[in-house]
């Protein structure tokens, strides 16, 4: 076969470096933009925030205005620019102190702070300075278990040895509450021969009397021992409660009622009692110390109803407003090729594309969120019981966008609701059929669960099966095994672990 030189038209798509830009903006969480826009900011000298702006056009003004210079003030002082004044680093008071305000011999020692006030910078937490603090800077790092037990530890007198175990039981505890390692463990980490099994035994024992009651505890089973041994001695049922988590832990956790009440002789109102005081204890008594630092997020856009209609607004605090450095640009020759003039250049078509990017994002995010409130309006009316099923596709084909840009725009992206702050996520679900030709979302469909198992009896409570047939009377066809599979995914243990006296 001879080589040969032949001519095609082919189609193919490039990503050109703008549209590269625009999609890694639009998929970004409002976190990752803000960190990119500052990256932005630093890297482009172009690029400048509107508040950076107007207080340079104010200072230049100010200066411009300015009354001439006194006879006290050489007149070679004003010689350089309103820019250098701004940019120059340290700027000179408005108000001059006067001679009689410094004193004429100072301490060799002294300080500025000494004679003068410290002038703290806008946002410093200073007195007075409430506007633009950051209040999240200024809060306490939580406690943990682990600090809240070697506090309690450094208050009780312990030996040397015994300290060193304490610590060791302490290092061993987890954010339960529970003791990870055994006794013999622990005893096997200290190289001392004297050390024995039930020394270790012994510090743990007091360990247990620490606060939170329960804490140190090998099982669940020890861990309510130890909250019931620490309640007082005249506490209603307190002695029963003891023998049945002591004797018949396993039909307590099994719920068989029955046979509690036949091997420990009770009547219905008694074991009632027994089982409501065990239930007012902590499995978890960790849980009431170490308390996980809450997660504060930043809606992308608001929502909110007025004059009878749902509207969507941009959060304003969510990307700051960016435009070009007018002093630099001015800077820019058409006809210039040097290095300096080919740098400003670069650095200004850089500047104008990551604020066209931005702009994009914004009018997509608006426009995708409120196409999602236009579909979702029944759940912001109602709730999550009214929530219509909604896939990437319909958003996409409603607003005539690909569905991969649904999908990017909907990433780690968050609404202020009345209902709360919701990712935009959580308004697609799937869907199932109805008798009636119609669709339920799965949103809608956990709800239902949730309330019926809200409403049913404790005593007698509902299986996946007949919560499926009640659905089933209301029109929903679904199977047994996806209201299984909902339940768990909301946490709802099955019926024969949630059946309890009332």
């Amino acid at each position: 076969m001879k080589p040969s030189i032949q001519l095609r038209l082919t189609q193919h798509l490039t990503m050109t470096p703008q549209l590269q830009q625009a999609i890694r903006l639009l998929q970004l969480s409002t976190l990752d933009l803000k960190q990119e826009i500052q990256e932005a900011l630093e890297s482009n000298p172009l690029l400048e925030t509107a508040e950076e702006g107007d207080f340079r056009e104010q200072v230049r003004g100010k200066a411009e205005t300015a009354a001439e210079p006194t006879e006290a003030a050489p007149a070679h002082e004003d010689d350089y620019s309103s820019d250098e004044r701004e940019y120059g680093g340290e700027t000179e008071p408005e108000v001059a102190a006067t001679p009689t305000d410094l004193p004429q011999d100072l301490p060799v020692d002294s300080a500025w702070e000494d004679i003068y006030e410290p002038v703290l910078p806008a946002g410093s937490g200073g007195a007075g300075d409430d506007e633009g603090a950051d209040i999240y800077s200024q809060r306490a790092a939580g406690q943990t278990l682990c600090d809240h037990l070697e506090w309690q530890l450094n208050l009780t007198p312990f030996n040397e040895t015994d300290r060193a175990i304490a610590s060791a039981i302490v290092d061993a505890i987890n954010e339960d509450g529970y003791l990870t390692q055994s006794v013999e463990e622990i005893r096997a980490a200290f190289e001392d021969p004297d050390i024995g099994v039930e020394e270790v035994e012994a510090v743990l024992h007091r360990i247990q009397n620490f606060d939170p009651p329960g804490v140190g505890a090998r099982d669940p089973r020890e861990c309510l021992l130890i909250q019931l041994r620490q309640l007082p001695a005249g506490t209603p049922h307190r002695a029963r409660a003891l023998e049945l988590v002591q004797e018949h832990f396993d039909l307590l956790a099994s719920q068989d009622q029955a046979q509690i009440r036949r091997r420990m002789k009770l009547d219905e109102g008694e074991l009632s009692g027994i089982i409501h005081l065990i239930r007012s204890l902590s499995p978890r008594p960790g849980a009431l110390v170490a308390a996980p630092e809450p997660q504060y997020v930043e809606p992308d856009v608001f929502v909110f109803k007025r004059g009878g209609a749902w509207r969507v607004e941009l959060n304003p605090e969510a990307t700051p407003r960016l435009r070009v450095n007018a002093d630099y640009a001015s800077l820019i020759r058409r006809a210039d090729n040097s290095l300096d003039n080919q740098f400003l250049k670069n650095h200004l078509q850089e500047a104008r594309w990551f604020i066209k990017s931005l702009k994009s994002r914004n009018e997509t995010l608006l426009r995708v969120a409120t196409k999602i409130v236009e579909f979702q309006r029944g759940f912001l009316e109602h709730g999550d019981e009214a929530m219509r099923p909604l896939v990437l596709r319909d958003i996409a084909d409603a607003l005539g966008m690909h569905e991969s840009t649904i999908s990017r725009v909907t990433t780690q992206k968050y609404m202020y609701t009345p209902r709360g702050t919701l990712e935009f996520k959580y308004f697609f679900s799937s869907h199932v059929s109805t008798a009636a030709g119609g669709e339920a979302s799965a949103t809608a469909i956990r709800a239902l669960i949730k309330k019926l198992v809200a409403a049913e009896r404790p005593d007698k409570p509902l299986s996946d099966s007949k919560i499926a047939e009640i659905l089933q009377d209301q029109g929903i066809e679904v199977a047994r095994r996806t209201i299984a599979k909902y339940r768990e995914a909301m946490a709802i243990p099955p019926s024969n672990e949630r059946k309890r006296l009332v």
